[in-house]
């Protein structure tokens, strides 16, 4: 499955470069569906928690329309040194991102509500459930939120892991079950990926 759609040299370069720094950057798996999920709802605006050294952001952007703007969080600035370099090999104008650097949970509360027809996280797993929550508030009826690492390794489904990451994590998956205000889906790519539709 991770082979079905091979990632190009800008993306392979990208993953390459978070590698070496210890970045763990979304599957081509994931970052496949997720370029699917920006087309199938016309994404012009995006917001990306956790940068993923430019891997993520190139998926998202090419299936997004060329005059779309991704909005990319990330607290290491070397992540997104690293992201704007891949960008500018990907052929993706710098128009096209707007970088934001700084904790997620102070850089989001300030983004505008409903403005966002998707949301993506992929930063700190014991802060998905806050995520969620800045997510709900930021995207337009109709819009996409998107968990990457949903199985965590296979520690969400083992019920002796009781670390704050996986146990955030099954956190995450519960609300989303449960809220009525969401249409969730858990898509078993890579390392799992959380979707859900927010609804009218």
């Amino acid at each position: 499955m991770e082979d079905y759609l091979p990632e190009d040299e800008p993306l392979l370069n990208a993953r390459r470069r978070g590698e070496e720094i210890g970045a763990a950057p979304i599957g081509a798996a994931g970052g496949a569906a997720l370029r699917f999920l920006a087309t199938l709802i016309g994404a012009r605006t995006v917001v990306e928690v956790g940068s993923g050294c430019g891997v993520s952001g190139i998926w998202l952007m090419r299936g997004m329309p060329k005059d779309a703007v991704l909005t990319s969080v990330d607290i290491d600035p070397e992540h997104q040194r690293i992201a704007k370099q891949a960008y500018v090999e990907a052929g993706l104008g710098s128009f096209r991102t707007r970088m934001i650097s700084g904790p997620a949970l102070d850089v989001l509360p300030r983004l505008t509500d409903g403005a966002y027809d998707m949301v993506f996280c992929d930063a700190q797993k014991r802060e998905y459930p806050e995520y969620l929550a800045d997510a709900l508030r930021l995207l337009r009826p109709g819009g996409v939120v998107a968990f990457d690492n949903a199985l965590w390794h296979d520690r969400v489904a083992d019920s002796s892991r009781r670390d704050p990451d996986t146990e955030a994590i099954r956190e995450v998956h519960r609300i989303v079950r449960e809220d009525e205000r969401l249409v969730p889906l858990l898509v078993p790519v890579g390392d799992g990926l959380l979707c859900a539709v927010k609804c009218e």
